[in-house]
């Protein structure tokens, strides 16, 4: 693919009629946010919810698609970050723990720590409250599946607390 963008994800949303048939209650592309301009990450949000056990009977909420994605404390957050050749995220450290797949591309992931890994399509991802950020050092776009899961505070061996930490997205001129 030579195009910097991919295609939006098509979502089915398989839940229930008021009698309780099973139906297909929505299918249809999801829709981007891109908080940070087309250089960096953009988002695809599919769904959240702020508690376990979740609900299947609620309704999705309207504001998701314009959430920068951050896992409830207590809950999920289901997303993809596109991420442009070229472009990337800020070091960030989420209060979650993640589960990421790479569906296309690859992408670089350094840790303040100054480890470095390249991440491949197929290749998985457990990240841990780390703090991390994501470059795109290739010509391709690059998809990354997430599922952000709610976790306690990261606590260091001499009792330190490290909190979530998120950079403010550049001013638009």
């Amino acid at each position: 693919m030579s195009s910097t963008l991919l295609p939006p994800p098509r979502v089915i949303t398989a839940s229930h009629s008021s009698d309780g048939t099973s139906i297909i209650s929505s299918d249809g592309p999801a829709k981007p946010f891109l908080p940070f301009g087309l250089a960096a990450s953009s988002f695809f949000n599919i769904h959240s919810a702020d508690h376990l056990p979740i609900s299947n009977t609620t309704s999705i909420p309207s504001t998701l698609a314009t959430s920068v994605p951050r896992a409830p404390a207590a809950g999920v957050f289901f997303t993809t970050t596109d991420i442009p050749p070229g472009g990337g995220s800020p070091m960030h450290r989420t209060l979650s723990l993640d589960y990421g797949v790479v569906l296309s591309g690859e992408i670089t992931m350094k840790l303040d720590g100054g480890d470095e890994t390249i991440i491949r399509v197929g290749d998985y991802i457990l990240q841990r409250g780390a703090m991390h950020r994501w470059y795109n050092h290739t010509t391709e776009p690059c998809r990354i599946l997430v599922v952000m899961v709610g976790s306690e505070k990261v606590v260091t061996g001499d009792g330190k607390e490290l909190d979530a930490y998120f950079p403010p997205p550049p001013k638009k001129e």
